[in-house]
């Protein structure tokens, strides 16, 4: 078994309804699911849309890589996302952050996630569900990745409970 992180983020409808569907779904395709708190953040990438409803999942699975990721893209479906545009609108977005100490990267995946040291919406929720977890690439901890992110790459506005 190996311990994954997955950021859940949504922007479309009812955020909240969508996040919660997604965890619903993760909680059968991983063991020992833990829900980080929920968060508000600003749009990153393309910002002229609504602010997101973030959060992070921990669990255990047996599933390799490739395989995760093909069950996280039938959740989203699933769940009703509709694909836009690069950093658009989203009923739903998963997205493994950290599979384990593995470091890889391929035209379908990059894991740890290629951008998750450069966004507080990503790195709070999960430095909530362990601030000690080590990134392979940067050795540092996310508690210490959140602490460098300065103030012109903060998103996130509020958390939600």
């Amino acid at each position: 078994m190996t311990t994954v992180y997955l950021a859940l983020g949504s922007n479309v409808g009812d955020s909240r309804h969508y996040v919660e569907a997604a965890v619903k779904q993760l909680s059968k395709l991983l063991k020992d699911i833990n829900k980080a708190p929920l968060y508000t953040s600003k749009a990153v990438g393309y910002t002229d849309q609504a602010d997101f409803l973030n959060t992070a999942v921990s669990g255990q699975t047996d599933l390799e890589p490739l395989e995760l990721l093909k069950a996280i893209k039938a959740i989203e479906q699933s769940i009703g996302r509709v694909p836009t545009f690069r950093w658009g609108p989203r009923e739903i977005d998963i997205d493994i952050i950290f599979y384990g100490d593995l470091h890889m990267e391929t035209e379908l995946l990059t894991i740890p996630h290629s951008s998750c040291r450069e966004r507080d919406f990503v790195l709070r929720p999960i430095c909530d569900l362990n601030p000690s977890l080590i990134d392979p690439i940067s050795s540092q901890s996310v508690s210490e990745l959140l602490a460098h992110i300065d103030a012109q790459q903060e998103s996130i506005l509020k958390r939600v409970e």
